[in-house]
């Protein structure tokens, strides 16, 4: 298997077995880059939770300081009373029943899903198509809501839902590469904070197994696991 050039370069930089302090892996991360374009970062943790366990489950939302550099896509389901503010809000599409016709029918060219409560229950139309892709709003994840001019800024500056997958893991992303070393450590630390805030009342032992972050197409560089 061919590896590519950015994990090559790591070769002799990165060593596999080491944690590195935030401020070096991101350094590391950025000096082993070499891809053309504007890489996004990703960071990805292994937990000590039991994903069986619906009191082990992590879903939570993070607004990062410096966002995330992605231009996210945001749906708005609500009555006509509030539409004028979604779209005031920076929302991409706004409707109610003739765009849930549409999402129904399969069309989902879009990020995020916002709905506000009185609309949730017309929304079961379009469940088959939102469900599997994870875009279904929940109250849960803060995209069920009736403050629509909030939670759409939020989630056009770059606020992401977190949440872990059957093996524990979260995978997620934390800018680009352009952002420069500073402001993707402000946006790392939160993100790690965020994690260990949520930490599950029902989970024993070790919470944050391992840390880790790469550039796209870049090698994976270990991170110091907070206390």
């Amino acid at each position: 298997m061919t590896r590519s050039k950015s994990l090559r370069n790591a070769d002799g930089k990165i060593n596999r077995e080491n944690r590195y302090k935030i401020e070096e892996a991101v350094k590391l991360m950025t000096d082993c880059s070499t891809v053309k374009f504007d890489a996004t970062t990703e960071v990805h943790f292994t937990l000590g939770i039991n994903p069986k366990h619906a009191d082990q489950q992590i879903r939570s939302n993070v607004s990062l300081p410096n966002g995330t550099g992605k231009d996210v896509r945001v749906v708005v389901f609500c009555s006509e009373e509030k539409m004028a503010e979604a779209k005031a809000a920076g929302a991409d599409e706004v409707g109610s029943e003739e765009l849930i016709e549409k999402v129904s029918k399969g069309w989902t060219d879009f990020d995020v899903v916002v709905a506000t409560p009185d609309i949730m229950r017309h929304l079961a139309k379009a469940a088959r198509v939102l469900g599997p892709k994870g875009l279904m709003p929940s109250p849960k994840a803060g995209t069920v809501t009736p403050n629509i001019d909030k939670t759409v800024k939020e989630l056009k500056a770059g606020r992401l839902e977190i949440r872990n997958d059957k093996s524990g893991i979260i995978h997620t992303v934390f800018g680009k590469l352009s952002f420069g070393e500073k402001k993707l450590v402000e946006n790392l630390e939160k993100m790690i904070q965020t994690i260990m805030d949520v930490k599950p009342s029902g989970q024993k032992g070790e919470y944050i197994k391992n840390i880790s972050i790469n550039s796209t197409m870049g090698a994976g560089i270990k991170i110091e696991i907070p206390n």
